[in-house]
C-alpha cells in the first residue's frame, strides 16, 4: 500500500472513489462509537461524517510491517455547513477542528484495507495545527469554509482568517486597515444587505489566493443608498468580481477586489 497515495486520494474528498479503490469489499471499520462492515456501510458513514465537513489527513508518523500499518495522524475537520451534531464538537461554517487519531490498518492480499481501527484524543489536544490557508488540500478547503462563514454573515468566524493588520481595497470604498475595521464594515453592511459568494474558480498557494466569483447582494431591509444598486427589502443584485488575497502565515493579510461585470438584478 502506498500510504501517501491513499492520503492524497482521501484529501480529494471523493468518498465513493476512495472506498472503491482502497477498501476491500468485506472491509470493517472499528471506532470508539461504531462498527461499519462492508463498503456500503463504510460509505454511508463517510457521507454522514462529511456532510458539510471536509476531513483532511495530515500524517505525523507512519509505520508498516508486512500487511499492517500504524499511523499517528492529525485530522482537520473544516466546516462549510452547520453541523450541530458533529461527534467531536458542534461546528458552524468557518470552523476548523483538529483531532489527533491513532489508526491501524490491516491489508488484504491485494493491498486493500481489510480492517481499520481508530482511537482519538480529545479535540484540539496534542495536535499540530496547520496554517489555515495554504496550497495544501486543507488550506484550499479552508477558503471554502471562510467563504461560507462570510456568506452566512458570520464575521466573528470569517474574521479569524484575517491578520490583525489586514487591509481591504474595494472599488467603491476607501482603503480599510485592520481586521476590526473590516469586520465592523461588513457587520454593519450585513444588517441591511447580505452578500453571498459563488466561487467559479480558485487558485491558491502558500503566498496568496486568486478567486473569480459572483457576489450576490440581498437586502434585509430597504436599502435605497446601497453602493452597488438601490434595493428594496428582498431584492438582490449580482456582480462578477475578481478577488486577490495576500497570505501571511496562513491568514489573509491583504484583500483587493475588482469588478468584472456590471451589476445585474
Amino acid at each position: 500500500m502506498n500510504y501517501d497515495a491513499y492520503v492524497a486520494a482521501f484529501n480529494q474528498g471523493n468518498d465513493e472513489e476512495l472506498v472503491e479503490t482502497w477498501f476491500a469489499p468485506d472491509c470493517v471499520m472499528y471506532s470508539s462509537s461504531r462498527v461499519s462492515r462492508g463498503r456500503e456501510e463504510l460509505l454511508a458513514f463517510l457521507h454522514w461524517a462529511h456532510d458539510g465537513v471536509r476531513e483532511i489527513v495530515r500524517p505525523r508518523l507512519v509505520m508498516q510491517q508486512e500487511n499492517r500499518l500504524f499511523v499517528d495522524v492529525d485530522m482537520d475537520f473544516i466546516c462549510t455547513e452547520p453541523r450541530p451534531d458533529f461527534p467531536f464538537a458542534p461546528l458552524m461554517p468557518g470552523d476548523i477542528l483538529t483531532v489527533r487519531f491513532f489508526v491501524t490498518y490491516t491489508l488484504d492480499e491485494h493491498g486493500r484495507i481489510a480492517e481499520l481501527c481508530s482511537m482519538t484524543w480529545p479535540a484540539e489536544q496534542g495536535v499540530i495545527k496547520a496554517p489555515m490557508l495554504s496550497g495544501h488540500a486543507g488550506g484550499r478547503a479552508a477558503y471554502q469554509a471562510y467563504a461560507a462563514a462570510f456568506s452566512d454573515g458570520d464575521m466573528e468566524r470569517a474574521g479569524r482568517y484575517y491578520t490583525d493588520d489586514c487591509t481591504l481595497r474595494l472599488p467603491t470604498a476607501p482603503l480599510m486597515v485592520g481586521k476590526q475595521a473590516i469586520c465592523d464594515f461588513y457587520g454593519t453592511m450585513f444588517r441591511s444587505v447580505r452578500e453571498h459568494l459563488t466561487i467559479h474558480s480558485l487558485v491558491i498557494d502558500d503566498k496568496g489566493i486568486a478567486v473569480d466569483c459572483t457576489s450576490t447582494f440581498t437586502a434585509q431591509v430597504d436599502a435605497p443608498d446601497f453602493v452597488v444598486a438601490p434595493l428594496r427589502k428582498g431584492e438582490s443584485v449580482s456582480v462578477r468580481v475578481f478577488v486577490v488575497y495576500g497570505l501571511r502565515n496562513g491568514q489573509i493579510s491583504t484583500i483587493d477586489v475588482a469588478r468584472a461585470s456590471t451589476p445585474e438584478g
